[in-house]
């Protein structure tokens, strides 16, 4: 049993069992990841994945657990690295992120600029997603960590660290009606028609409810992953918008105004996630600290220890 026979394996299963996308990926041949999963195969005495012909179709019940234990191999495997580069050259590596365009826009930039000013010789890597996709990145070893507000509490096989709390505004152009109201209501701005997050985005579920618990559907006319997206067709008069209150600077945003909306809606919580299985570097630390004070080494390690 070799490690390459694994991560063809992981591989295979990450892309659907489409052998020519994991071959790709691996710099390989098809040929020889289908050769190596025989032979891996034959030396364990069961076939993990199911076949219709030469085509690859499914996974086995046994091949379900074996590629379960394969990638906790693989991701010790990266440990055993990241140990010895910790003690070898603690000041260089690479750190790579999973998280959304809100945090990467809006939350994220100081920190980064601080972060990159102490390491300069860490590269990093921002990988921009939903919810559910940056938490899929680093639950299958593809990032470091993810910082998202939704979907990521979902995953189990990840440590949750909440950080912050943070709640919504509503943006309408210069000299609209709902500047008007002393108390902004759910009600007045249904009026509206609505411009918001994704359903999958940036609390987008707290914005649903909020409407439900008072007997409303939202008139959401148009929605986006992209706060900047949201913020242009507010302009253009195509609706009102409902924002993370992060997402709205008055000195950028010099066409819109905002309205609190903090009493409408349950406040998010954004939170980053770390596979319980990582070996977290000095620096990923470091990071997790500038972004959320709180969050020391001590505690982070506790978290990840299930303490």
């Amino acid at each position: 049993m070799k490690l390459q026979q694994l991560r063809y394996l992981c591989e295979t299963a990450h892309q659907d069992m489409n052998l020519s996308r994991a071959a790709k990926a691996l710099h390989t041949s098809q040929p020889a990841i289908s050769k190596q999963i025989q032979l891996l195969e034959e030396e364990l005495g069961v076939d993990i994945f199911l076949r219709n012909g030469k085509r690859v179709v499914g996974i086995t019940q046994p091949g379900q657990l074996i590629i379960q234990t394969a990638t906790r191999i693989l991701r010790d495997a990266d440990n055993l690295k990241r140990i010895a580069q910790d003690f070898s050259n603690e000041s260089s590596g690479t750190l790579t992120i999973a998280t959304t365009h809100t945090q990467a826009r809006y939350a994220l930039p100081l920190v980064i600029q601080r972060f990159t000013t102490r390491y300069p010789k860490v590269k990093l890597i921002l990988r921009q997603g939903s919810p559910v996709q940056i938490a899929t990145l680093v639950s299958s070893g593809d990032a470091d960590i993810a910082i998202a507000t939704e979907a990521i509490e979902h995953f189990h096989e990840l440590v949750m660290l909440p950080c912050y709390e943070w709640n919504r505004c509503i943006v309408v152009p210069p000299k609209h009606p709902l500047l008007k109201q002393k108390l902004l209501m759910l009600e007045e701005i249904n009026r509206y028609q609505i411009i918001t997050y994704d359903f999958a985005f940036t609390g987008r579920s707290k914005i649903n409810q909020a409407f439900a618990d008072r007997g409303l559907e939202p008139n959401v006319v148009l929605t986006a992953i992209d706060s900047d997206v949201i913020k242009t067709y507010v302009e253009l008069g195509l609706g009102v918008g409902i924002l993370a209150n992060m997402a709205f600077d008055p000195k950028r945003d010099k066409n819109l105004r905002s309205i609190d909306a903090s009493h409408l809606f349950e406040p998010s919580t954004t939170r980053i996630g770390i596979s319980r299985n990582s070996y977290l570097r000095g620096y990923i630390f470091d990071f997790i600290e500038m972004f959320a004070p709180h969050l020391n080494r001590t505690t982070i390690q506790a978290k990840l220890e299930g303490n």
